[in-house]
């Protein structure tokens, strides 16, 4: 039975580092969205840990975050 994407630990991870960044960065929603080339609406989705994000897209918003793709997955990423 797959897990949803708001009962999977790793997905609130993301769905926190992303937030966090893109705060620290002074970044809206819009911006970020623009920057990494998907929908703004699909950003706070991710944010808010309701959709499940495929590899390609955390490399294009690790890019547009300037951080290694890895360090949205890692829990300890402050």
């Amino acid at each position: 039975m797959p897990i949803q994407p708001d009962q999977c630990q790793l997905v609130a991870v993301f769905a926190a580092n992303v937030r966090r960044k893109r705060l620290e960065l002074g970044f809206s929603q819009e911006e970020l969205a623009e920057r990494a080339g998907v929908h703004r609406t699909y950003v706070g989705m991710l944010e808010r840990g309701e959709k499940n994000v495929t590899i390609y897209n955390i490399e294009r918003i690790a890019l547009a975050l300037s951080v290694k793709p890895a360090s949205l997955l890692e829990s300890d990423a402050h």
